[in-house]
């Protein structure tokens, strides 16, 4: 209704702000300081920018639809958005597997850590992620793109999706689907697999340490990259794995929005919060920060001004 489209408009406002300064600070913070250029915050990076860049894949439009009460988008504008969305969620879950690998060479082989994860095993990894995402949606994107919708324009979304656009064609979906489920199977399911394992081995290995604190150290240094997957994989099963025969709009539109709004708002909560040395690196940079600010007041105090002023009439 028309009396509640400016409150939505201000809360997905306020919460796309804070998705991406939240993780901005985070981004900055690692690039910022030396000490943590290490596989795991580089990793952690990068999962930063994947998250900001698919949520402005989204979100940005709909607070124009929002707030301006237009509710049309081109078909350029639209395929954009399939390609970049699709393309930041593949590359989301190769990440997610590489950081789970990284895990478990940390927890399973601590004493060959820095051989194993290389600069130049993470960089390539990292390069991986982002040119299979980027690719992966390519060949489905544009068969979709070739299509004819004669059924009707109106998507019922709030958002350009794969599944509510193929029930407004007629043309022919099985190329799609196939390669839908082709490139699902080898990248989804190859990186599944790899998470799963990792953390089978992982668990395994914690389990059968001795000592009660050093258990609880091992799983500290894991349970936000567990409870991140759990969250992703959750969020992603229930949105595009489930039955046709339990398809329904609503359901798609509210799984997709936890996809778009909870994973980046939790993931900057859940590898900070625990994080000892990211915090306190950040209390650093923010006292940095205020030092700054301070030292800038200062030099606006009115007895600068008057000393500036003295020195130049005796000049």
């Amino acid at each position: 209704s028309p009396e509640l489209q400016f409150p939505i408009f201000i809360t997905f406002l306020s919460v796309y702000l804070i998705i991406v300064f939240s993780n901005l600070i985070i981004f900055v913070t690692i690039v910022l300081f030396s000490p943590l250029h290490t596989p795991m915050y580089i990793f952690l990076c990068n999962l930063s920018v994947i998250d900001t860049l698919y949520t402005s894949t989204i979100l940005p439009k709909l607070l124009a639809m929002l707030l301006t009460q237009c509710k049309t988008i081109s078909f350029l504008e639209c395929f954009i958005q399939v390609y970049f969305f699709i393309s930041f969620a593949g590359a989301e879950v190769l990440l997610l597997a590489a950081m789970s690998y990284d895990r478990y060479v940390a927890i399973c082989h601590p004493l060959h850590y820095l051989i194993v994860m290389s600069p130049k095993l993470c960089a390539r990894l990292v390069f991986a992620v982002w040119v299979l995402g980027l690719l992966d949606p390519v060949a489905h994107t544009i068969l979709i793109a070739n299509f004819s919708y004669c059924r009707s324009h109106h998507i019922d979304h709030f958002f350009c999706d794969i599944t509510p656009l193929l029930k407004l064609t007629c043309s022919d979906t099985f190329p799609v689907e196939l390669c839908i489920y082709i490139y699902g199977t080898v990248l989804g399911v190859s990186a599944f697999t790899l998470t799963l394992i990792s953390y089978v081995f992982i668990i395994s290995t914690i389990l059968n340490i001795q000592s009660a604190s050093g258990r609880n150290k091992a799983f500290s240094t894991c349970t936000s990259h567990i409870t991140c997957v759990i969250i992703f994989y959750g969020t992603m099963i229930s949105l595009y794995m489930r039955p046709a025969s339990t398809y329904s709009p609503q359901q798609d539109k509210f799984f997709a929005l936890l996809y778009i709004i909870l994973i980046p708002m939790m993931n900057p909560l859940l590898y900070t919060l625990k994080n000892k040395d990211f915090k306190n690196i950040f209390k650093q940079l923010i006292k940095g920060l205020c030092l700054f600010v301070m030292d800038e007041r200062l030099l606006e105090e009115p007895i600068f001004d008057k000393m500036v002023l003295k020195t130049s009439e005796m000049v």
